[in-house]
């Protein structure tokens, strides 16, 4: 696995509430065990104390990101690196899993925590996971979503760094309101331009029209 792709730990705790919304899933042990996906044997570790100790990881996760979309790199480094002090790993060359058409491991580096609870262990994942994606990608590859009020996180992986949503389904939206918005204003226009030109020929004085007088 690429080290990179241990950001996704991040962006999943993040968008497990979403402020603006008010909705909050993480709200049970379950829930905490689900954000681990596939890495079962850390989510066994997780009791009702990690509840509360995910939701302030979530906090600072999400500063990052808010921070990095709004153009405070350095802010968001800085935030970055508080928690890789406070949540240290310790990379290892691991081959498992991961074998090659011969049957040989296929090298790649894996991170090693060694975790006090569940908590420990998942937030120095992600912040090791954020750390070589933005010295990978770049601090603006960190982005909040643009379709309000959903404002998720994402980690902008296109070619031109054109990403501004989190999902298809929130482009989608979004599109749908812009062109509405702009259908709006073209009937605004319409409409202002015909009163306009309404009140320009109800206000224009009339013509002289007295005969004019014949020769005699």
């Amino acid at each position: 696995m690429e080290l990179a792709s241990y950001s996704d730990y991040a962006v999943r705790l993040v968008n497990s509430e979403e402020p603006e919304r008010g909705t909050d899933t993480l709200t049970s042990v379950d829930a905490v065990r689900d954000l681990f996906g596939a890495n079962s044997q850390a989510a066994r570790r997780a009791t009702e104390a990690d509840i509360t100790r995910f939701r302030s990881v979530r906090t600072r996760l999400r500063a990052i990101f808010t921070a990095a979309d709004s153009g405070e790199a350095t802010h968001a480094v800085d935030l970055l690196n508080s928690l890789l002090l406070e949540f240290p790993v310790s990379p290892q060359i691991s081959g498992h899993d991961f074998l090659d058409d011969e049957g040989h491991p296929r090298w790649h580096m894996h991170l090693a925590e060694h975790p006090s609870n569940a908590t420990a262990g998942y937030a120095a994942t992600a912040a090791m996971g954020l750390a070589f994606h933005l010295t990978e990608y770049g601090v603006e590859r960190f982005g909040l979503c643009q379709a309000g009020p959903c404002r998720n996180a994402y980690l902008d992986t296109s070619t031109n760094r054109s990403r501004r949503y989190c999902s298809d389904r929130c482009a989608t939206r979004a599109n749908v309101a812009a062109y509405r918005a702009r259908k709006r204003l073209e009937t605004e226009r319409s409409v202002s331009t015909g009163r306009s030109a309404d009140t320009s020929q109800e206000t224009a004085p009339r013509a002289d029209r007295r005969p004019v007088p014949r020769g005699r």
